[in-house]
Order: structure tokens, then C-alpha cells, then sequence
């Protein structure tokens, strides 16, 4: 007699809040966690490192006191995070609070980790660590530029949808290539498993017109300044981290560095900083308008 194969268990639902940075995600989401009993879980890449609570606005002691919030601040800046590892860790914290009977609400600017939780992720191989290492090294040693023209190489159609400017999803790209012997395309068309079911869920994106958006980001990071976001960036400065790592490259490190080793003034490492955080928000607005033209938009 044939076995009956097993059942497999519905997706749950989550609330899930996308926009991007300085929207007012966070803001919304503690809101229904209060409302609702719910708990917090990060979909922001740059707010899981750890050194990194300033300059990403990462939840405040006292934000963490109105609702629990889980996935912030738990990854040293000297590990590379990757869209698998958070598919994984936010799994993980959706099942505990479904189980404690609490309500899951995912909140972040990261498009890929919504992507990742309503879609899954594409069983790619796991990649050696001295592969990892080589093509990190390659990427330092060439830079952006030359090694994307590595990738245009070697795998021409895969160097045209990555920004030359984008080195980490580069090597990730070379180094799947090189350990699998197939594209990163291939494994991309191969589809994965779902974490949430999206069809059960609450999707919003807060997308306030970008001028406001704008004007919030400037002003946030003047306050983020007051804060203390040059000590920040010295700390991590001091850690000597390889610069292609992702925490390295969140918004305002590298002019803030720069102004740090006497290189520009403060005004202008502000400036740019500010510029940086701009032409970010017309990428994710642009990512949004793509990827989630049927989640609920909130425009004001």
C-alpha cells in the first residue's frame, strides 16, 4: 500500500509594512503591535548589524519598551548578511510569535526580504568558503569597475541587470558561477517556498510623496549627527573591515569616514551623505512600484 504522502501545513498570515526609509514604517508598525499584540520583526538589511544603530535608525531603547522587536542589531559588521540567512531567522521569529499567539508584523525598506518571504528563495547551492574568500578579494583588489567587467566575462547577461557600482551582489554572482558551474540566473528561475501567504496577509506600502520623504530624511539625519553618528562611524572605522562588506556601505559610512580622515569638511560629508540617502529612495520607490503594485499604498 502506498504511503500517503504529508500533509503540509498552511502558510501563515503576517502584516507586512514596506516603504522607503524615513516613510514612517516603524511608526505604523508599533502602532498595530500595541493594537494588536503584536511583535516587530525587521525587514531593513542594515538594521540587523549590530555596530550600526544610529545611521539606520535602528528601533530606540524606548520604541523597544512599547512593543518587542526581534532581527535588529544581532550581526557583528564583519559577517556579510545574506537574503538567505534573514529567510530563515525571520521563519524562525514568525513561527514563535504565531505559536504565542501574537501577531507577526514584518516591517523594513529591503524589498528582496518581502520578496524572499512571499515568493521564497532559490535553492542555490551553498557556496565554499574559499570561494567566498577569493572573490572577495578579487573584488577589493580590482574594484567595481574591473570587476564587473569580470562578470560581463563571464556571465555578460547577469552583469547587465547588476549595477557596476553594486560590488557584493557582483561577487555573490562570480562566486556562485564558479562554485556551481551554472549562472546565478538558472538558480534565480527555479523557484522556492514561501514562508507567508501573501493572499491571507496584510500588505501595505507607505509611499508618502518623495519630496516629504525627502525632507524627513534630511532632517532625521541631522538629528542621527546630534546623536552621535561620527562616533559611530569612527567605531567601525576602527574595526579595520574589509570595505566591500554591507555594513561598510550603509548610508552616510562613507562620507562620514571620509570627513573623519581629514579628507572633506563635515558640511560636505553631511551633504553627501544626504544626496546618498535621495537617490536611495528613488531606488526603492522604483523597486516598489515593481514588485509591489498590489500590496495596499498609502500615499499620504
Amino acid at each position: 500500500m502506498q504511503a500517503e504522502p504529508p500533509v503540509q501545513k498552511p502558510l501563515p498570515a503576517a502584516i507586512l509594512i514596506a516603504g522607503p526609509t524615513a516613510s514612517g514604517k516603524s511608526a505604523l508598525a508599533m502602532q498595530l503591535a500595541a493594537e494588536r499584540g503584536g511583535v516587530v520583526i525587521n525587514a531593513d538589511s542594515m538594521q540587523v548589524y549590530r555596530e550600526l544603530s544610529i545611521l539606520t535608525a535602528r528601533p530606540s531603547p524606548s520604541d523597544e519598551a512599547v512593543a518587542t522587536h526581534r532581527l535588529y542589531g544581532h550581526v557583528p559588521a564583519a559577517e556579510a548578511y545574506s537574503v538567505g540567512r534573514y529567510l530563515r531567522e525571520a521563519e524562525a521569529e514568525i513561527t514563535i510569535a504565531i505559536e504565542a499567539d501574537r501577531v507577526p508584523i514584518v516591517v523594513g525598506g529591503t524589498g528582496l526580504y518581502f520578496k524572499a518571504l512571499i515568493e521564497g528563495l532559490s535553492p542555490i547551492p551553498d557556496i565554499p568558503a574559499e570561494v567566498r574568500a577569493h572573490w572577495r578579494a578579487e573584488a577589493e583588489r580590482l574594484g567595481p569597475a574591473a570587476l564587473h567587467g569580470e562578470l560581463t566575462r563571464r556571465d555578460a547577461p547577469i552583469a547587465e541587470r547588476l549595477r557596476p557600482t553594486d560590488p557584493q551582489r557582483m561577487v555573490r554572482a562570480l562566486e556562485v558561477l564558479e562554485a556551481t558551474g551554472r549562472s546565478l540566473a538558472y538558480w534565480q528561475a527555479m523557484p522556492g517556498r514561501p514562508v507567508v501567504d501573501a493572499e491571507r496577509s496584510e500588505t501595505f506600502v507607505l509611499a508618502p510623496p518623495r519630496a516629504e520623504i525627502v525632507t524627513r530624511a534630511d532632517a532625521r539625519f541631522e538629528a542621527m549627527m546630534v546623536a552621535g553618528a561620527l562616533d559611530e562611524v569612527a567605531a567601525l572605522v576602527a574595526l579595520g573591515l574589509d570595505p566591500v562588506l554591507p555594513a561598510m556601505r550603509a548610508l552616510g559610512v562613507a562620507p562620514l569616514a571620509r570627513h573623519l580622515a581629514g579628507e572633506v569638511s563635515r558640511e560636505a560629508a553631511v551633504a553627501e551623505a544626504k544626496r546618498e540617502t535621495r537617490a536611495y529612495v528613488k531606488r526603492q520607490l522604483t523597486w516598489l512600484h515593481r514588485h509591489m503594485v498590489s500590496w495596499n499604498w498609502n500615499n499620504k
